[in-house]
């Protein structure tokens, strides 16, 4: 690979760092043909992004980039594969349930949003993340039980209140 390949391949990667706050760092050597086939099927159907990368050329990526990657460039030792995804827990998920069949992908290490995780020992825990989307689904849901109950409260408490006063009326009438 000349020069100008390598710093095409940097302003690249960089770029896609830049583009992407997921970017999962995994060991996927050891794989063979067939494996690494349905993980990358299974990587496109999920909507991530795989791809494998010299790590000199990740670590100067990461030096070049904004991000603060903390000290993942001591992880890319042996063989690396970029895992990128719009949703941070996705990858994580997808290595557990990848995992059922084979001990790989291994995590080296992972930058979400702004935070740095390291070790395979951590994919339960990122498996387990709510992604925004689910953090803003709760919300809404807890914003709106308050309401719910009240106007159960008020149907309920109508009706019987409705009640009492139809009897009233009635001995009055009486």
């Amino acid at each position: 690979m000349t020069r100008e390949e390598k710093s095409n391949v940097i302003k690249n990667l960089t770029a896609e760092l830049a583009e992407n706050t997921n970017v999962y760092m995994t060991d996927i050597s050891g794989l063979n043909a067939n494996e690494t086939s349905n993980l990358r099927r299974a990587c496109f159907k999920a909507g991530i992004k795989l791809s494998v990368v010299k790590n000199t050329l990740l670590s100067k990526a990461m030096e070049s980039s904004e991000r603060d990657f903390g000290n993942l460039n001591e992880v890319l030792v042996g063989n690396t594969a970029l895992m990128y995804s719009e949703v941070g827990n996705t990858p994580a998920k997808l290595i557990k349930q990848f995992r059922k069949k084979s001990d790989k992908p291994v995590l080296k290490g992972a930058s979400i949003e702004d935070s740095v995780y390291f070790g395979d020992d951590q994919v339960e825990f990122l498996a387990n993340i709510k992604s925004k989307e689910e953090l803003i689904g709760e919300v809404i849901t807890i914003l709106q039980s308050p309401a719910k109950n009240v106007i159960s409260a008020l149907q309920s408490s109508g009706s019987i209140l409705s009640g009492v006063l139809k009897t009233l009326s009635e001995k009055n009438e009486n």
